[in-house]
């Protein structure tokens, strides 16, 4: 066996212009490297990460025979990748080098303490290098990926990705849980700010996905479970029993020219009436059921919670024997290389907030509610009523920020982002079918931040929409007249108002939608405190999670408009095809690895693992720990509970990390 080479370390302090050097002395720091224990090599550049500091650190590698290399800069997060890939071109393994962040962790949080910040740098610099005096080369493994892809979600962001991957070859597996693709989106009348109808748009995109070859489409189907890793997920799906079936399934049952076709002829017959849940409740529907005339699938629905199984609808369908009320659900196995997450979002139950009077006065809607109410394809033909009597509304308040930038722990604090633009988008709306109508939007601020959204928000003032600025502060209803009357202050005047209008639209905020949450925890992808899936890094890899092979697309990941939405679809679709298209995958050595002659083979740790990696295998007469590598994530938790001391963990073994504690508690007096 060769002999172990002598650490040679060399440290590169980066001054990230003055994001670093101007709250830490970065020449202090490089000298203090120095006279570190195995350093051999220090330096400082203005920006580490370009191409002249890379070349610095090539040339050093080979000029001082470095064994690793320390970068003191920024977060792992941001450029470790870089790092890594400049000290494997220097000839070292790449996975000899160890970063420590002096900007995130120090500088931007010590910007007025300089010498605190610099001692504290003095810190970082010196327990990174600890560990990088013990690093050893570590080869990557290669997976191979299978030649499929998921999107789960058939919004407009569900679709676009699927096609997209449909369109590069890739099989490509497309759930939704509804009985129909189309999500929000097919709820809307017209688009800001070119105000082209939302169903032109939409449905010549719902039928491309209906007939790509490469796409299956699997409505009315919810993931049940996930496992496998990049490359090789396995998904079950559940398959919820429709009580309609297709004509390939009517088939496979051996009826020629049956299943259905969209004829409706059930319906006629149906006894059973309920609230239409896409009319938001505004417009009933029958017990068997399609949302709207442009579904796709063009397909029918049996609701088995409201069905009383008369079987006149299987009757009326006749010789089509398209209609089995016995079905039941189906659990179905897909394997894919990649998934992408797209399950939009829901509003935010705006009743919340008592003081607007939602779902207690009739005239107080949501924006979606009277998209619908607007809609030529919705309850009332388009024409715009008052839900309390069916007259035509003259004078509407819209309450922008319904909901949102609402830090009294009720509503959301954060921004929904579209809900300026949609308000002015109805403003336009009254003032075009509505002769003689006059809108009001009681705003804080307008946020109109995409291309052409700045001019659109002029447009609206010049035809005459009211902009009252200041919170609303009530909504009481006239029980006469069933008016309302708007409670608030106009910020920019510095007076009261009592605003007497026939109708209030409130823009309320968005949120995540119901069941994202456990959708998110099957593929392992974290959260941010609001609820929105976390995307890896929000500049670097936007569509990307933590969790190898699967993307986010859509209003999944934070609030946004339908051209955003889609360009992140797209960019989705890009980054999930890659691997399939390589048809292997790298993956990073951070695993745990068993010492299989200390191991008892107790398989404590194997239900502590939160990626289900570990197993216990049959080997030489006992059971001892195995890991699949693919799955592994080298988080360190069966490492730190092993009561034998047999799991170690590559790149954070226990001697590596120990000198880390030894030269921050010891100060280098090792």
């Amino acid at each position: 066996m060769a002999e172990k080479k002598e650490a040679r370390i060399g440290v590169f302090v980066c001054h990230c212009g003055t994001n670093i050097a101007g709250s830490i002395d970065v020449e202090a720091v490089k000298e203090y490297a120095r006279t570190l224990p195995n350093v051999v090599h220090a330096d400082d550049y203005q920006y580490v990460c370009s191409t002249p500091g890379q070349t610095m650190i090539t040339d050093a590698i080979k000029e001082h025979d470095l064994t690793g290399t320390v970068v003191a800069a920024c977060s792992p997060r941001l450029h470790e990748p870089t790092f890594r890939m400049a000290t494997k071109v220097g000839g070292l393994n790449p996975f000899r080098f160890e970063m420590a962040n002096i900007r995130e962790q120090n500088s931007w949080v010590h910007m007025h303490d300089r010498e605190g910040a610099t001692e504290k740098a003095k810190d970082a610099v010196r327990i990174a290098v600890a560990k990088a005096s013990l690093l050893e080369d570590l080869i990557p493994k290669s997976v191979p990926v299978e030649h499929a892809a998921m999107v789960v979600g058939g919004g407009v962001a569900g679709m676009q990705a699927a096609l997209d991957l449909g369109n590069a070859g890739i099989k490509t597996y497309l759930i939704e849980r509804s009985p129909t693709i189309g999500g929000r989106m097919s709820q809307l009348d017209k688009t800001f700010p070119t105000l082209d109808c939302s169903q032109c748009i939409l449905t010549p995109k719902m039928v491309d996905v209906g007939r790509n070859e490469n796409i299956e489409l699997m409505t009315y189907t919810e993931v049940a479970e996930v496992e496998g890793y990049i490359g090789n997920f396995e998904i079950t799906l559940r398959k919820k029993a429709r009580g309609v079936l297709t004509p390939d399934e009517a088939e496979a049952r051996g009826i020629v020219g049956g299943g259905c076709n969209g004829c409706g002829d059930c319906v006629e017959v149906c006894p059973v009436i309920k609230g239409n849940e896409f009319e938001f409740e505004m417009a009933p529907r029958k017990a068997i059921y399609i949302y709207h005339p442009q579904v796709v699938p063009n397909l029918y629905t049996v609701d088995f919670n409201t069905c009383i199984k008369c079987g006149l609808c299987v009757e009326a369908c006749g010789e089509k024997k398209a209609i089995d009320l016995e079905m039941v659900d189906e659990l179905i196995k897909v394997k894919v290389g990649t998934a992408i997450l797209a399950t939009g979002y829901d509003l935010f139950p705006i009743e919340n907030k008592t003081e607007w009077g939602y779902k207690k006065y009739e005239n107080v809607i949501t924006g979606l509610e009277f998209e619908r109410l607007i809609c030529a394809s919705g309850p009332t033909g388009g024409h715009l009523v008052r839900p309390s009597d069916g007259e035509t509304p003259k004078k509407v308040a819209f309450v922008l920020c319904a909901g949102s930038r609402d830090n009294t722990g009720v509503g959301k604090p954060y921004c929904s982002r579209f809900c300026c633009m949609y308000s002015l988008k109805h403003a336009h709306q009254i003032i075009e079918k509505i002769p003689g109508a006059q809108p009001y939007l009681l705003y804080m601020d307008i946020r109109s931040f995409g291309k052409m959204y700045e001019e659109f928000y002029y447009r609206i003032q010049d035809e005459g929409a009211k902009f009252i600025r200041g919170r609303v502060a009530n909504i009481l209803e006239d029980p006469v007249t069933k008016n309302l009357h708007v409670f608030t202050e106009d910020t920019l005047l510095q007076r009261p108002i009592d605003l007497e209008v026939d109708m209030v639209v409130l823009a309320s905020a968005v949120q995540p939608t119901t069941g994202a949450d456990a959708v998110r925890k099957l593929f392992g992808v974290s959260c941010s405190q609001d609820g929105w899936m976390l995307e890896a890094h929000p500049k670097l890899n936007p569509c990307g999670t933590t969790t190898a092979g699967v993307f986010l697309a859509g209003v999944c990941q934070g609030p946004k408009d339908i051209p955003d939405t889609v360009a992140q679809a797209e960019g989705a679709a890009s980054a999930a095809s890659i691997p399939i298209h390589r048809g292997e995958v790298e993956l990073e050595p951070y695993f745990a690895q068993c010492n299989e002659e200390l191991c008892a083979g107790c398989g404590m740790c194997v239900n502590l693992c939160p990626y289900s990696a570990l197993a216990l295998v049959e080997k030489d007469g006992r059971k001892v720990m195995e890991v699949t590598e693919a799955k592994c994530k080298g988080c360190g938790t069966c490492g730190g509970f092993c009561p034998g001391g047999a799991i170690h963990m590559q790149h954070f073994t226990t001697p590596q990390i120990v000198a880390q504690i030894d030269a921050f508690l010891l100060g280098g007096e090792q």
